[in-house]
């Protein structure tokens, strides 16, 4: 179930944007426009999912720091009413929607000034062949959704005010399709930075078991990559990693269950330990693991993959990650001009240029509907079924 279009308003430098999405996704564009932005939402929308969205927040400076950074109207036009500040995410699936406003806390009930309060949130279904249905509304005016039967009934589960719904439920059975989008959203996986200083993990001996998903840092890589080799694809690791090291072969240890990774090149009369690579042969490895894993996820999004690589590794790079959309969504931010050209060769789809315009991050030479223009194309949030 791939992601057909991300939409977020209201968030640092993004203030209006709606971005169609493909399997194969390179966003690319000078320092500041907006990459980076971009990045971060598709990952606190996973963490509404995963249960971390208030925490995440958190890590970032706080709600505070999200709101959209240029100017806005304190008022309607239409009214002296004034307009509530809030952050939106949402993505639309191939059969599944969802949104989340969120806003500031009201400071006298709570110490947690960090934390988003959620103010709406919304599941619906559009295949585009009937009328939208919603499975679960959050508000002003209440909360409920529909059970397993179709009814609209009042939610009367848990529910935190700084967390998604799709993190609170708690039997599947009875709300099938927010936990088919919740199993869906939990699968989605980021790669954001692998430490590779003396002391990362990476270049230790590390406990292995099979190790199907490569950690978030990369800690366990020499068990991934094991297993990738027992049971994945070994031979194309095997065959990438000879071609990218000029001959080099891989070569894993295990030494009381503790698992490490070493490089033999035939240059050298000795294989090189993980200790003893650059900070680039890691990452690559590292990258190898992700974008390899013999259980694919629904969306893999790595940013700035490039950091610290040669430019020779490039287009082993890219010939890897057009390889991994065969089998995942893929989402790359990069500032490598040379990468994003050379998956649009292997690929034959065009990279996702970023500009900043009157500090508005916009997507260049596309005219993109803002929220108010989607819901007036599609009134999926504003539909529902008689009962």
């Amino acid at each position: 179930m791939a992601i057909k279009e991300l939409n977020i308003a209201g968030y640092r430098s993004v203030r209006e944007l709606s971005l169609p999405l493909k399997m194969l996704n390179v966003l690319t564009g000078p320092n500041g426009c907006g990459k980076s932005n971009l990045y971060n939402a598709v990952f606190l929308l996973a963490k509404t999912a995963s249960g971390g969205f208030a925490r995440a927040i958190a890590e970032e400076g706080g709600m505070r720091s999200m709101f959209w950074a240029g100017d806005r109207p304190n008022r309607s036009r239409s009214s002296s009413q004034k307009i509530p500040v809030r952050v939106t995410f949402g993505v639309r699936t191939d059969f599944y929607s969802y949104e989340l406003s969120c806003g500031l806390p009201i400071p006298a009930l709570t110490l947690f000034k960090l934390d988003p309060e959620i103010k709406e949130e919304r599941v619906w279904i559009d295949d585009g062949l009937s009328k939208p249905v919603r499975f679960f509304q959050r508000g002003p005016s209440g909360t409920w959704i529909r059970d397993s039967e179709g009814r609209r009934v009042s939610y009367s589960g848990e529910l935190s005010n700084s967390e998604g719904v799709l993190s609170h439920l708690r039997e599947p059975h009875l709300y099938p399709e927010l936990s088919a989008l919740s199993l869906e959203m939990n699968q989605w996986r980021f790669y954001r930075h692998f430490r590779t200083d003396r002391q990362s993990p990476i270049r230790s001996p590390q406990v292995g078991v099979r190790t199907a998903v490569l950690t978030h840092d990369g800690s366990d890589l020499a068990a991934a990559l094991q297993t990738i080799r027992e049971n994945g694809d070994g031979q194309t690791l095997d065959e990438e990693i000879e071609r990218t090291f000029n001959g080099s072969r891989l070569m894993i240890d295990s030494f009381d269950a503790r698992f490490s990774i070493a490089l033999k090149s035939p240059a050298l009369n000795r294989p090189l330990s993980a200790m003893e690579l650059s900070d680039g042969t890691l990452r690559y490895l590292c990258l190898l693991a992700a974008l390899m894993s013999p259980r694919p996820p629904k969306l893999l999004a790595l940013n700035e993959p490039e950091t610290s690589l040669h430019p020779d590794l490039l287009e082993g790079m890219a010939r890897m990650i057009v390889r991994a959309s065969r089998y995942s969504q893929i989402w790359i931010t990069t500032h490598s001009t040379r990468l994003a050209e050379l998956i649009e060769k292997d690929s034959g789809e065009s990279s996702i240029r970023l500009e900043l315009v009157k500090g508005e991050t916009v997507v260049a030479g596309r005219q993109l509907l803002g929220r108010k223009q989607r819901l007036e194309r599609s009134a999926a949030p504003d539909v529902d079924v008689e009962e």
